[in-house]
């Protein structure tokens, strides 16, 4: 009996394994297309082949976290903090304001993306970093999100700040540092930046220090949009 449960553990794997594979040769043909296209000729066509292979990423990614889970002795959270750091997922609270970089810009509202792949590691490096650090529970904040391009790359990039997906990353941060995310205890502001590689940054700070703060940044980063 325990003989064919380790058979059929193993079967299981190795259909998680050929499945993980099958998709990763779908993102190689993809990437491949991607190669080929004209980006300034056929930019939409280019912009639906780039989304595709980056879901599919998260897709594969996710994939082989849950077979980590399973297979191994390394645990979740564990894991989840090596995916942190390795994302680029860094935190730290100075001058009474925390910032919190998250790896790339983030997605549009309509794409369906894989949550998980960005908001595991986040999470943990959240839970992990208020452990290790004493900073307040703000009971009226500030959050300024800060969308970061590669400046090297068409400004046709920068989009909208409406269509852009900010809701569930402000849920997870407010579950560790704010009393409440509403609008009565919590305004949001948005800026673009252009740096030298895409990411984002979120600035959370008290009221009072807000309107400081932002003359300081702007006076250090002259590609700073108007605060909106």
């Amino acid at each position: 009996m325990q003989r064919n449960e380790v058979c059929m553990n193993t079967k299981t794997v190795f259909d998680r394994l050929q499945s993980i594979d099958d998709e990763v040769q779908k993102l190689h043909n993809t990437i491949f297309a991607l190669k080929t296209t004209d980006i300034q000729a056929y930019a939409d066509k280019y912009e639906e082949l780039s989304i595709s292979a980056a879901l599919r990423s998260e897709r594969i990614a996710c994939q082989l976290r849950n077979l980590v889970y399973t297979t191994t002795d390394t645990g979740r959270k564990d894991y989840l903090k090596q995916a942190a750091a390795v994302q680029g997922i860094k935190i730290s609270f100075s001058n009474r304001v925390l910032s919190i970089t998250m790896p790339g810009l983030l997605p549009k509202r309509k794409l369906r993306t894989n949550t998980a792949f960005l908001h595991e590691p986040l999470n943990l490096a959240l839970q992990t970093y208020v452990t290790e650090h004493s900073i307040p529970l703000y009971k009226r904040c500030v959050v300024c999100f800060s969308q970061i391009y590669d400046q090297s790359l068409s400004l046709q990039r920068i989009r909208d700040y409406d269509n852009l997906e900010f809701k569930q990353i402000l849920d997870t941060i407010a579950s560790y540092v704010l009393v409440d995310d509403t609008g009565l205890f919590c305004d949001s502001y948005h800026t673009t930046e252009l740096g030298n590689y895409d990411h984002t940054v979120i600035f959370v700070m008290e009221p009072e220090i807000f309107p400081g703060w932002l003359k300081d940044r702007k006076a250090s980063i002259k590609t700073i949009s108007e605060i909106s």
